[in-house]
């Protein structure tokens, strides 16, 4: 089976490195394709030199339509060109620890998309700060209600996807452009009639820099959300 783990990254060089070994530790075969958006702090300098080294790993420089959205787009494009089987995706802070993605795999027997949640039983936020968990509680709770989702973690951008998915929604069909493409994504699959199930992993404490959430984004994030239920995106 072809796996693809996709991670769009935007100036995390102090994370990618260990993130991108940890997967290849997986030995699975697992490949993975690396979208970014020509970081400032040269995160694709890392990704492009390990890509050099091992041909599992494969760089998208995006200087471009940059932005969270428009790199998962490629990025879930690049792997469908592929021949993938299934397709990863996962953030490059190592919140979402490697170590869950045999299980992601494994869901597939039962379901078309399966999602790293946090909030089904034995999933656990481990991050340290109340009011970030809060946010996120109250930001999942609207995702879930405004797009009527029956997901527990609507949230979560850790997720394996079966290609048959990605093929009947068509990545560069997607109109986010930013971090909505989470809700996008999982909203279209759900109206299309695929299956959805969550297994539990641990959402850790980014390992350095700072997270790229603001209230701005917060709103705009929000906004989206709407803008995806009412059909204008």
């Amino acid at each position: 089976m072809n796996v693809i783990v996709t991670v769009a990254t935007y100036n995390e060089r102090e994370n990618i490195g260990a993130l991108l070994q940890e997967i290849l530790s997986l030995e699975k075969g697992i490949k993975i394709v690396v979208a970014d958006d020509d970081s400032p702090d040269g995160t694709w300098k890392v990704a492009e030199e390990l890509s050099h080294s091992n041909p599992a790993v494969h760089l998208l420089h995006r200087k471009e339509n940059r932005g969270r959205g428009s790199a998962g787009k490629d990025a879930f494009h690049y792997a469908l060109t592929e021949g993938a089987d299934l397709i990863i995706e996962m953030d490059g802070d190592l919140s979402h620890s490697p170590q869950f993605i045999p299980s992601l795999i494994e869901g597939t027997q039962y379901f078309d998309v399966v999602i790293g949640s946090r909030y089904v039983q034995g999933g656990k936020d481990m991050r340290t700060s109340g009011v970030r968990k809060v946010i996120s509680r109250v930001s999942n709770w609207y995702a879930r209600t405004v797009l009527g989702l029956p997901i527990i973690d609507c949230n979560s951008g850790f997720r394996c996807f079966k290609k048959q998915v990605l093929e009947a929604i068509n990545p560069l069909s997607l109109k986010s452009t930013g971090p909505s493409i989470v809700h996008e994504l999982l909203y279209k699959a759900y109206k299309k009639g695929f299956t959805i199930g969550e297994i539990p992993i641990q959402f850790f404490e980014r390992e350095k820099d700072r997270s790229k959430l603001t209230f701005t984004r917060l709103l705009r994030g929000w906004y989206m959300i709407l803008k995806i239920r009412w059909g204008l995106i």
